[in-house]
């Protein structure tokens, strides 16, 4: 999946990050509240009660709040953050997707399988092409994504990507149009971003993730 960031959609609501400051879309934030036990709760679905905290949708952008204790800051008052906050989310993210593909699955809006996806590229049923990280690269580049941007993800290892097609392992999946792949393109941009290591810079990444 390309890096090209959220494009904002028309009168969609924006948040300013605590860490950068910058104001954005919601979709490319993730939204925090403080508990009632002054713990600091992702809000994936944005649903949960209470004032937003939002942080950029990253790993380095989270590594920074928690190092910094921004989640303070922004709530003027101390703030617990969980142990191990940054796979936490990164697991949630990797369920969330998941989840979503096997929505679209049961909606037949999903194929998984070197030739199913093939027919649906060449017939350009395919809005999104799914492959994963860890699959020969030589078999997945006989398969070429959509030319429109963010129309390839390959953040799911072929276990995780199995999961959500209900089989051991899966290489290649592809996506119909509708709104159920614009939900997997979103949440699967802010996978990709926190499966990036910030150590060195953002240049390494976990193994799972690649873009293209």
């Amino acid at each position: 999946m390309t890096r090209g960031g959220h494009n904002k959609r028309p009168e969609e609501p924006e948040r300013r990050c605590i860490v950068t400051g910058e104001t954005q879309p919601k979709a490319g934030l993730i939204r925090f509240v403080v508990g009632p036990d002054d713990m600091a709760v992702p809000d994936l679905l944005g649903k949960l009660p209470g004032r937003g905290i939002y942080v950029a949708a990253n790993r380095a952008a989270i590594a920074t709040a928690i190092k910094k204790g921004l989640f303070s800051r922004a709530a003027r008052k101390p703030v617990t953050v969980p142990d191990g906050l940054l796979d936490l989310l990164e697991r949630s993210y990797v369920d969330r997707v998941t989840h979503l593909i096997a929505m679209a699955r049961k909606a037949g809006q999903a194929v998984a399988g070197y030739e199913k996806v093939k027919d649906w590229l060449v017939k350009d049923q395919a809005h999104v092409l799914i492959q994963a990280s860890d699959g020969s690269e030589r078999g997945k580049s006989k398969l070429r994504p959509p030319r429109e941007e963010g129309r390839f993800i390959e953040c799911l290892t072929g276990d995780e990507l199995g999961l959500a097609f209900g089989r051991e392992n899966v290489i290649h999946g592809a996506l119909a149009s509708g709104g159920l792949a614009s939900r997997v393109v979103e949440e699967a941009q802010k996978l990709t971003a926190m499966r990036v290591q910030d150590s060195d810079g953002g240049k390494a990444r976990r193994k799972g993730t690649k873009t293209r």
